[in-house]
């Protein structure tokens, strides 16, 4: 327990030393943070041209994978997802919160920018009726014409599951 709290009281004290800023800027209602923001309304809408509209078409996607798929696949994907669930929701926190997705974009001293989001992907199995509630990470990659150049997909995708569910309700 000591030691524990030893590195406690060391990480708090070095982590709240003054530093030399790096010239990152951390912002949460950026332009950039709420185009993903409106992203994620569009995803849950299931309007995947308003979601394409924010791709590069050299989209590269790797969800949970080092092989990246392009915009055709994920707009595949999307429509999937909304054929094999329901009540498709995106959510961070309490409902007191008032948050739906946790945000923040970051610019690097190099120009260099990202948006980094958490949140639970909520939705109903339409084949299974199972809940889901899964916690995701998903981090965007800003090209030089301020579109997604690429994305990184962190969390359980519940899809296979669901389409499991379907063949079997078939047979």
């Amino acid at each position: 327990m000591k030691n524990y709290l030893l590195l406690l009281i060391t990480f708090l004290f070095i982590g709240c030393a003054p530093t030399t800023p790096t010239g990152t800027v951390i912002t949460f209602d950026d332009e950039k943070s709420n185009a993903i923001r409106a992203h994620y309304e569009n995803y849950e809408n299931n309007n995947v041209e308003g979601l394409q509209s924010l791709w590069s078409p050299d989209l590269e996607l790797y969800a949970n994978s080092t092989e990246s798929i392009g915009v055709a696949e994920i707009s595949e994907f999307v429509n999937a997802h909304h054929e094999n669930f329901e009540n498709i929701q995106l959510a961070w926190g309490d409902d007191e919160d008032d948050i739906d997705v946790w945000v923040e974009t970051a610019t690097y001293e190099n120009g260099f920018t990202v948006t980094q989001t958490w949140f639970n992907w909520l939705a109903t199995g339409k084949n299974s009726g199972e809940s889901y509630n899964q916690p995701f990470h998903i981090l965007f990659v800003w090209d030089e014409n301020d579109k997604i150049g690429m994305e990184f997909h962190y969390g359980v995708d519940q899809l296979e599951k669901e389409i499991a569910a379907a063949s079997t309700s078939e047979e």
